[in-house]
């Protein structure tokens, strides 16, 4: 039987003359040659599956493969949903920027932040904006003391270029969600 498109060896796909044995049971059987061990495991109607290929020699079981191969798919099923993907999003600021642009950047900032976005602010210097990076900073310290509520600053790679460049994460409550719920929002929402 082949395994397929796994990496797992089975019967006569293991490679190695001598292997450490597990029964069915789990029962500790010694080291045995390989052929000895696929007897045994055709005996009681099973496979003679390699659980550790790296140890020396390498540790095989014998188990019946299409339920090994289940579990190990139930367990990867597991791990993916309880993987959360984070995104990051961009957001480009000037030292000159405008009260109610400022307010539209930190209303996005906001909103990502509440979903659970990772947010990269950007404050781009264009021509002679430069020599006057305290302007800058200071664009950018508000910035951050407006989304306290929402987010920390997780990196501050500082100025590459002619580009100031923070990563904003999002603050994490005890329950694993964002720091603001939906109630919250419409709350605030209904203040307006």
């Amino acid at each position: 039987m082949s395994p397929g498109n796994s990496k797992i060896r089975i019967n006569d796909w293991i490679r190695s003359p001598q292997i450490r044995l597990i029964g069915a049971k789990g029962e500790q059987i010694g080291i045995v040659d390989v052929r000895e061990g696929i007897r045994l495991a055709r005996e009681e109607g099973l496979d003679l599956v390699e659980v550790a290929p790296q140890a020396k020699p390498p540790v095989c079981r014998i188990l019946d493969f299409s339920k090994f191969l289940y579990a190990l798919s139930k367990k990867e099923k597991e791990a993916r949903k309880k993987h959360k993907i984070i995104n990051v999003k961009e957001i480009k600021l000037t030292s000159k920027i405008d009260e109610h642009d400022y307010q539209t950047k930190l209303a996005h900032a906001r909103r990502f932040l509440e979903r659970g976005d990772k947010v990269k602010l950007t404050l781009m210097f264009r021509g002679r904006e430069i020599t006057h990076m305290d302007l800058g900073e200071k664009v950018v310290q508000h910035f951050i003391a407006d989304l306290t509520d929402w987010g920390a600053v997780e990196r501050n790679d500082g100025l590459e270029g002619k580009a100031l460049h923070l990563y904003i994460a999002p603050k994490v409550n005890k329950k694993g969600g964002t720091s603001k719920s939906t109630e919250t929002k419409h709350a605030e929402n209904k203040d307006k």
